[in-house]
C-alpha cells in the first residue's frame, strides 16, 4: 500500500512539475529584474518582458540572436578546443553582483548588477547559462550625485571657498595660509579673473587682524586726485567740493587690513605717499599736514609685470621692493585645467540654487570646455556657464549652448590663439604685449558689443571698471568706435 501511495505521489508531482514548466514563461515573465537563458555559444534561448522593457528589444529579436549584441563591458570570450569561442562564463561556472554596462536598441546604456550560473545536464556536461540582470541606472546617479556633492563640499571647505585641487593651487593655498600669520606685505600676481580678491579675503580671514575691518580699493577705478581722497582722506576746503572733513580708507581700515587691487595702476605720486605709510604707519590727509598713525597691513594684486614697469621707470623701484615682501602667484585656469570639471561642478550647483534645472554638462560639450584656452580665467568661465544655463533652459547642457567663440577655441575676440595669450597682456606673461594689440583687442570687444561696455566686460573675461580705464588708457572713443 504505501509502494503505491508513493508512486502515486511521483506521478502527482512530475505532473505538477510538467504543468510549472507549461507555465515557465509566465513565472519568468512576473520578475522585475531581467532574465536570459544563453547557450554555450552565446545564442539567446529566453528572454523575459523585465529584459526586453530594460534593453528596448522585443523577444523575437533576442531569441536566436548572440548575447554579444548588448555590447556588455563584463563579458569576455575565451577559446576553447577546437579553436571556438565561448563566453568565459561557460569556464567560470558563475557570477556574483557583477556591475557592468549593456548598451540598449537605442544605443543608451543601462547600468546593471549581473548574477549568472551555467546549467548542467545529469552528465555534467554545460548545457546553457542563466543570467539575471537588475538595473541599478538610478542608484549608480544616486552615488554619482553623492560623490559630486562631496566634490562640492569638499571644494568650498577646502580653501577658504576657493576652488581647487590641483598641485599648483595646493601650493598657493600653503602659502596663502603662511602669509596670513605674518603682518609683512603681501602681493598676489595674477591674470584678470584668476581670483586674486579671493586669495586676499582669505589672507585677512586668517591672519591676526581677522577681527578688525577689511576695506578693498581699487586702484584703477579713480583718476590721481580722487584716489588720493580716497586713500588717505581729506580736510575741508582742501580742493573745490571738499565741503567737509573725509576719514580716508586707511583709517578706516586701522586695526586690519586694506587690500590694493591693480596696484600696478596707481600714478608715482600716489607709490611716493604709499611708500611712506609703509614706512612710516601714518597718513596725512589731503590739505593737512598733521600725521595720523595707523596700524594696517597692507595686501596688494595686479595683473602687471612690475619688474618690467620699474625698469621702463613707470613703477618707483624702493616702492615695489616694499610690497613685493611675499609674493604669491595664482596660475591662469589654462595651466591648471584638471580643475575645470570641479569647478563647473560648483558653478552649476549655485545656477540650481537659483532655480536652473541644469542637469550637468554632455562629454562633447565639456570637451570644448577642456580645448579653450580662458584668456578670463574663471571668471570668463563662470560668465561662459551662466550664459549656457540660460540657453539650455533645463537638461544637458550642449555643445550648442555654449558661445561660439567657446566652441571655435579662440579667445574672447578672437586673440587668444595660444594657451599662451590672454586678455590679460598687461601681465608680462602674454605674448602679444605690444600696447597697439591690447588696444585693439579693447575695440573688436566693443565693436562686437555693440557699444556695450559691460558685455565688453564679460568678452574680455574682465571687470566694467577695468574696461572703462583701458577706454581712457588707450584714448579709446566710443562714439567713433560704434559709428564706425
Amino acid at each position: 500500500m504505501r509502494q503505491h501511495t508513493h508512486g502515486c505521489g511521483s506521478k502527482r508531482a512530475d505532473r505538477r512539475m510538467s504543468d510549472i514548466r507549461r507555465y515557465l514563461e509566465d513565472i519568468v515573465n512576473t520578475m522585475n529584474d531581467g532574465l536570459m537563458v544563453v547557450g554555450p555559444d552565446g545564442s539567446i534561448l529566453l528572454a523575459n518582458d523585465a529584459l526586453c522593457r530594460m534593453t528596448g528589444y522585443r523577444r523575437d529579436e533576442l531569441l536566436g540572436q548572440s548575447c554579444a549584441l548588448f555590447h556588455c563591458d563584463s563579458c569576455e570570450a575565451v577559446r576553447r578546443e577546437g579553436g571556438t569561442l565561448w563566453c568565459s562564463l561557460f569556464t567560470l561556472g558563475t557570477m556574483h553582483h557583477k556591475r557592468c554596462v549593456v548598451v540598449r536598441k537605442d544605443g543608451g546604456y543601462v547600468h546593471v548588477l549581473k548574477n549568472a550560473a551555467v546549467l548542467k545536464d545529469d552528465k555534467g556536461d554545460m548545457i546553457a547559462a542563466v543570467e539575471t540582470l537588475t538595473d541599478i541606472s538610478e542608484l549608480d546617479r544616486k552615488e554619482e550625485q553623492i560623490v559630486r556633492l562631496s566634490r562640492l563640499l569638499d571644494s568650498e571647505k577646502g580653501f577658504r571657498g576657493i576652488i581647487g585641487t590641483s598641485p599648483v593651487m595646493q601650493k598657493v593655498f600653503d602659502l596663502t595660509e603662511k602669509a596670513a600669520q605674518s603682518d609683512a606685505p603681501v602681493i598676489i600676481y595674477g591674470e584678470s579673473g584668476t581670483g586674486k580678491e579671493l586669495i586676499a579675503r582669505a589672507i585677512h580671514d586668517l591672519g591676526p587682524h581677522r577681527d578688525g575691518p577689511y576695506i578693498q580699493v581699487n586702484c584703477a577705478a579713480l583718476n590721481e586726485s580722487l584716489l588720493e581722497s580716497e586713500l588717505f582722506g581729506h580736510v575741508k576746503g582742501a580742493f573745490t567740493g571738499a565741503t567737509s572733513h573725509r576719514e580716508g580708507r586707511f583709517e578706516a581700515a586701522n586695526g586690519g587690513d586694506i587690500f590694493l587691487d591693480e596696484i600696478g595702476d596707481v600714478p608715482l605720486s600716489i607709490q611716493v605717499k604709499l611708500l611712506r605709510v609703509l614706512e612710516n604707519k601714518t597718513v596725512e590727509r589731503v590739505g593737512d599736514h598733521r600725521p595720523i598713525p595707523v596700524d594696517v597691513r597692507i595686501i596688494t594684486a595686479t595683473n602687471r609685470d612690475l619688474p618690467k614697469m620699474v625698469r621702463e621707470g613707470t613703477f618707483r623701484e624702493d616702492f615695489f621692493f616694499r610690497i613685493n615682501v611675499i609674493p604669491i602667484h595664482l596660475p591662469p585656469l589654462r595651466h591648471r585645467m584638471e580643475d575645470l570639471p570641479l569647478l563647473v561642478d560648483v558653478f552649476l550647483d549655485q545656477q540650481r540654487r537659483k532655480g536652473k534645472t541644469i542637469h550637468g554638462v554632455h562629454p562633447q560639450a565639456m570637451a570644448a570646455l577642456m580645448a579653450y584656452p580662458w584668456p578670463g580665467n574663471v571668471r570668463e568661465l563662470k560668465s561662459t556657464l551662466e550664459y549656457a544655463c540660460v540657453v539650455a533652459e533645463d537638461g544637458l547642457i550642449h555643445r550648442e549652448h555654449l558661445p561660439p567663440h567657446v566652441t571655435q577655441g579662440q579667445g574672447a575676440v578672437g586673440a587668444a590663439n595660444a594657451p599662451a595669450a590672454s586678455s590679460a597682456s598687461e601681465a608680462g606673461t602674454s605674448e602679444r604685449p605690444r600696447r597697439r594689440d591690447r588696444r585693439q583687442e579693447l575695440i573688436e570687444a566693443l565693436q562686437q558689443a555693440g557699444g556695450n561696455q559691460s558685455e565688453a566686460a564679460r568678452l574680455l573675461g574682465v571687470s566694467r571698471v577695468t574696461v572703462w580705464n583701458r577706454m581712457k588708457r588707450y584714448q579709446v572713443d566710443l562714439k567713433k568706435i560704434v559709428t564706425h
